[in-house]
């Protein structure tokens, strides 16, 4: 790897970490800024949900659109731009004098966001070749993943050190060095089709779709489904996705080609990918709260205990890169997602009165973990990280080698949307029926107690540690209950896994990778 290979890599991964840091590390602020910041026209806890959620809607839902004007009309220039635009917003969102518009920041932030996504790894497609690129893909899931999971703990220290709006400016110095390495080592990337229209009436329905079922599905899951906007939006997702593909077919130069999901291997990959990181989502999401509100771990226990996972993302996904270049992906893409299942069934082993580790913030003597805490989660945390690692890289080589150089960046958007779509959606799904089963087991458990009781459903909530003023029965009786309803959870993603497995299985040819197939 030259020089100058190794400069363009360094800047894909910026402009792709940077994104991602600011999914994720936003969260360690909320409870910050929420109390700093006024609200003018939203109330605090919406305004949350929209730093949050909206952020992610329009990243999801603008996607396909940069994808393509990556292609377009250049990688690089889009590139540029996205890396000035995240740069531009995230000051913005430093300097919010109020939550309504620090909100309004993020879904800007979140556009600009797009643009970077499929831009890096459509650089990394272009400029790399052979084992080099499995290689480049492994480096880069490596460093991504190095942020997303180290991300939150470094951010939470600049929160209370600095303030909140020290997450944000810390994006300043790390845009100034992407530019400046995608001025100096990243070519033009011309695209080879300039004379083709742009589907700009494709763009704005695949917008629709994909941030209407990303914003409905994000939002009903925080309301509780109690407010007809979040139904409403699905309902506009879900007819601009059914409209989407018919559109597609009737354009003289559609925006996503029918032809892309004619290739037996692009189609699989995205199919696996949806149920795949649907499971990887919603259980460490899910995890999160079964170890805090059910197991009683600290915050700072919580991270800790889902180190492993990081730590086997970094290690292993290089080597796995590499491997799945020269072998093929197919083995891994099938035995990745079974070692994640056989991780999240661990799971099921777990109870209630788990000995959690760090249970008391600041206690030294939680430093040391009795064995009881390990044995309980541990393997599950390790086989996951593992199957995980097994995925990442051999999935996205797989995906941008299936594809022509000139589809990369389109290719890419595809892919990251579908991966953002399946976790609200499968969260969603998984809320209604983890609810359901919780209050049944409760009142099951108490005798007496109404399941539908509003005041009960304040105050006691799945996954959540109950109010004391509830009583110690229904306190014990509601850790059991958050258990089994945490066990759905593991059977759904469970089978997500499985399906992702064997349509990797069935999909892909048991063949080395690297053959790149005309689609244009």
């Amino acid at each position: 790897m030259t020089s100058s290979s190794r400069g363009a890599l360094a800047a894909a991964i910026i402009g792709s970490a940077i994104v991602f840091l600011d999914g994720t590390v936003v969260n360690v602020a909320l409870p910050r800024i929420g109390t700093t910041l006024p609200a003018v026209s939203i109330g605090v806890l919406e305004g949350q949900v929209y730093i949050v959620a909206g952020y992610m809607a329009t990243l999801a839902a603008f996607l396909l659109l940069a994808g393509a004007m990556g292609d377009r009309y250049g990688r690089r220039r889009v590139f540029l731009i996205g890396l000035i635009g995240f740069g531009v917003t995230s000051m913005a969102c430093a300097l919010a004098p109020s939550l309504d518009v620090l909100a309004v920041a993020r879904l800007l932030q979140g556009i600009a966001g797009a643009l970077l996504v499929p831009g890096s790894l459509a650089i990394i497609t272009a400029l790399f070749h052979g084992p080099e690129r499995g290689r480049a893909f492994g480096i880069w899931a490596a460093s991504t993943s190095f942020v997303a999971i180290f991300g939150p703990p470094i951010g939470g220290t600049l929160v209370e050190v600095f303030g909140w709006s020290s997450i944000f400016l810390v994006n300043a110095p790390l845009v100034l060095i992407g530019v400046a390495l995608t001025l100096r080592y990243v070519p033009a990337l011309r695209p080879d089709r300039v004379d083709a229209r742009f589907d700009w009436i494709g763009a704005v329905v695949a917008a629709v779709a994909v941030g209407g079922l990303s914003f409905g599905a994000i939002r009903g899951q925080q309301v509780s489904w109690s407010e007809t906007a979040p139904i409403i939006m699905l309902g506009l997702g879900a007819l601009a996705l059914v409209a989407f593909p018919i559109l597609m077919v009737r354009r003289r130069d559609p925006l996503v080609p029918p032809a892309l999901f004619r290739n037996r291997t692009f189609a699989a990959i995205n199919l696996a990918t949806v149920l795949i990181y649907a499971a990887l989502y919603v259980l460490l999401y899910m995890q999160s709260l079964f170890l805090q509100g059910v197991l009683a771990y600290s915050p700072l226990g919580s991270a800790l205990i889902g180190l492993p996972t990081g730590i086997s993302l970094v290690i292993v996904s290089t080597w796995a890169g590499t491997l799945a270049d020269r072998f093929g992906a197919r083995r891994f893409l099938v035995g990745g997602p079974l070692v994640m299942a056989a991780g999240a069934l661990w799971w099921l082993r777990v109870p209630s009165d788990s000995t959690p580790w760090l249970a008391q913030a600041g206690d030294p003597a939680s430093l040391v973990p009795p064995l009881a805490a390990l044995i309980d989660p541990l393997p599950a945390i390790l086989l996951f990280g593992i199957g995980i690692a097994f995925v990442v890289a051999p999935l996205t080589s797989t995906l941008m080698s299936s594809v022509a150089v000139e589809r990369a960046g389109l290719a890419s958007a595809i892919n990251n949307a579908l991966s953002r779509v399946g976790q609200p959606l499968a969260s969603a799904a998984i809320f209604i029926l983890i609810t359901e089963r919780f209050y049944g087991s409760l009142a099951s458990a108490v005798p007496g107690l109404d399941p539908r009781s509003a005041s009960l459903r304040a105050t006691v909530q799945p996954l959540n540690a109950p109010d004391p003023s509830v009583g110690l029965a229904i306190e014990q009786a509601a850790r059991v209950a958050s258990t089994e309803a945490f066990h759905i959870t593991i059977l759904v993603v469970t089978a997500l896994l499985v399906a992702g497995a064997v349509v990797s299985w069935f999909g892909l040819r048991p063949t080395v990778i690297g053959v790149r197939v005309e689609t244009s």
